[in-house]
């Protein structure tokens, strides 16, 4: 591996002179900087994983646990001073309430003592005979872990360490895994009880108990969004004109189903008298907001389809283009699996953090050896150091695929002999990003970090930065970001209108195919979740399914995206620095060059450079002709 300090040479001959642009093959590290920054940033994650880890239990968030500080379900270690803590609870699934019949809350504390019991009992329990016989015969113990089941009877406490008579009959409610009454007053004492005890929780750790109770849902829909990435892959692989209007087609028609589901899921919760708890009051506003942000976008989109219907046959051809590249490096087409392998890995290694630390805690004995956890200050600033350890890390994987496909396009643009190119172009240009420029990718996507956060505000500069042309840039020449920048800035501002418009009508469809992927994902959790929202916020699950929807449409389409910004971010440095004679030839083969002189803004920007460089057209050059002739060639084509 290159030294972090090695020199690169910036020509052929060792002099830094005006940049020539063209992929070199000494370089040098950079952003050297910034790249231990992020290491030492990705320190202070290790060691709140450590913290949340050694301090947290996620478990308790939804299994529930008993008042001597056992987690139902599963095996517990020992809290000093709490006697009957440590215990094995592996078939102890659900939480028993000695008095549930007679509940009181002081200081979000219930006051009866919990229990993890292995079943709740179907038939109410008049005596202390029927909770003993009722233990023999299903092997669930009402009373306290250190009573014999056979001194029920016997024992002078039992009234103390046995529930109150009569116990009324109950089922296992099946998020929180309580034992609920069914006996009307008990019932609806013990569920005003639960709502004021959920309403009184953190906002933060309800979210947390809507993730947990929607896992299987959300790793589901995970999987729904990696297999509409993968058609829209196919599809803009193998495109045609009938497969770009059935896709447009299904992307209106999901646009405004989706949108109308979302408007009829609001009615309906808002007409619904039964919603009392705080978390089912948190899916109306969030339904609200749903419904409102899918109606603008939906009318923006149409509006842009209607606009852009004429220009699909050149959006078409714009793809052929780009797939002639992946046609002769076929294995950027799986340069998104290790990404989206690498990015489940780390979401579900941040999700794990994030619901270990939204528990994290310290165990403390109280009265009757019983145990209470109590959150710990300085918490919550270790959610938001997460939080932007989410995205700047995400930002940097994707930004590593970015790089490595444009460093793959850059070597094959500027090869001459495009029948023959170098073997083995993405490992090649994986080598190059991990040996020097690991520090680039970080200062680009931590850039990036912050423009998401307040991403309405700083548009303009997330739009003026081009990272993914900067990152093409660091591919030719090797320089660092803000270099890099600054090259990218001089070719854009010469040529931004012709690249502009050109990459518009392609990034649209791609960005129809996000859509897409997002809208029919969340159509499918609409379903899913509805069905499950008594007691957790499940409109935050079905958000954090949409963002995940997007970023993985996001890292498999984003390849069409980057290949076509590096194919043509090269193609405007190649008309900058040669002119198409013997001396100066075009790296581009002519199909490109006749693709984008059926443009109408070429002309203009012919103009343009021969305004700028008259004496180039006194002894005439291969341009001229060969545009011409292939403008003659393509339009026989079309016709």
């Amino acid at each position: 591996m290159a030294c972090c300090w090695g020199e690169y040479q910036v020509s052929v001959d060792g002099i830094s002179g005006q940049r020539e642009w063209r992929p070199l093959i000494y370089r040098k590290c950079t952003d050297v900087l910034w790249l231990i920054l992020f290491f030492l940033f990705w320190a202070g994650l290790m060691f709140i994983t450590g913290y949340a880890v050694t301090a947290g239990a996620a478990e308790r968030l939804v299994f529930g646990y008993d008042s001597y500080g056992n987690i139902c379900g599963r095996k517990n270690t020992y809290i000093q001073g709490a006697p009957l803590s440590g215990q094995d609870m592996t078939n102890k699934k659900h939480v028993f309430f000695l008095n549930s019949c007679s509940l009181e809350i002081k200081n979000l504390k219930i006051n009866s003592v919990a229990l993890c019991v292995s079943s709740c009992p179907q038939e109410q329990l008049n005596s202390l005979e029927d909770i003993q016989l009722f233990a023999k015969n299903n092997g669930s113990s009402l009373c306290i872990y250190n009573v014999n089941i056979s001194s029920y009877t016997l024992n002078p406490k039992a009234s103390e360490l046995c529930p109150t008579l009569p116990v009324s009959p109950s089922k296992s409610f099946p998020l929180f895994n309580r034992c609920v009454p069914q006996n009307p007053e008990c019932y609806s004492q013990f569920a005003s009880i639960l709502i004021n005890v959920v309403n009184e929780v953190d906002v933060f750790h309800r979210i947390l108990s809507g993730i947990m109770a929607g896992r299987d849902t959300v790793i589901g829909l995970s999987v729904l969004a990696l297999a509409f990435s993968l058609i829209m892959v196919l599809t803009f692989r193998f495109i045609t004109t009938l497969l770009i209007h059935i896709f447009i087609t299904l992307v209106v028609f999901g646009l405004l189903f989706v949108s109308g589901v979302l408007w009829w899921l609001y009615y309906d919760y808002t007409n619904d008298p039964s919603i009392e708890l705080e978390t089912e009051k948190e899916n109306v506003k969030f339904l609200l907001g749903f419904a409102i942000i899918s109606t603008i976008i939906t009318m923006v989109l149409l509006s842009l389809i209607f606009v852009l219907r004429k220009r699909i046959q050149l959006t078409i051809q714009l793809f052929w283009v780009a797939n002639k590249i992946i046609s002769r490096v076929p294995s950027l087409l799986f340069q998104p699996l290790w990404t989206f392998l690498i990015l489940i890995f780390f979401w579900v290694f941040w999700v794990a953090v994030l619901l270990s630390l939204g528990t994290a805690g310290s165990a403390q004995v109280i009265s009757g050896g019983q145990v209470e956890y109590k959150i710990l200050s300085g918490i919550r600033y270790m959610w938001w150091y997460h939080l932007v350890g989410l995205i700047w890390t995400s930002e940097f994987i994707l930004a590593c695929q970015q790089m490595t496909i444009a460093g793959a396009v850059v070597t094959c643009y500027f090869n001459r002999n495009k029948s023959s190119l170098p073997r083995h172009l993405i490992l090649s240009s994986i080598s190059v990003l991990f040996c020097y420029h690991q520090g680039t990718v970080v200062k680009g996507s931590f850039l990036i970090t912050i423009v998401r956060i307040p991403r309405i505000i700083l548009m303009y500069l997330y739009d003026a930065l081009k990272e993914k042309h900067v990152y093409t840039t660091t591919a030719i020449n090797g320089t660092n970001f803000c270099t890099s920048a600054k090259d990218a800035l001089s070719i854009l501002a010469k040529n931004s209108a012709n690249i502009a418009f050109i990459n518009c009508f392609g990034d649209f469809i791609i960005f129809l195919g996000k859509v897409f992927v997002v809208c029919f994902t969340v159509f499918g959790g609409l379903m899913a979740f509805n069905y499950h929202h008594e007691f957790h916020v499940w409109v935050v699950p079905l958000l954090l399914v949409a963002l995940f929807a997007c970023l993985v449409a996001h890292s498999f389409l984003s390849v069409f995206e980057v290949v076509m910004d590096a194919l043509f971010f090269c193609f405007a440095i190649d008309m900058e620095t040669n002119d198409g004679s013997p001396e100066k030839p075009y790296f581009m083969d002519q199909e490109l060059l006749s693709f984008v002189n059926h443009s109408t803004k070429l002309t203009e920007w012919e103009k343009n450079r021969k305004q700028k460089t008259p004496q180039n057209n006194e002894d005439g050059t291969e341009l001229q002709p060969m545009v011409r002739r292939e403008q003659r060639r393509c339009d026989e084509d079309i016709k």
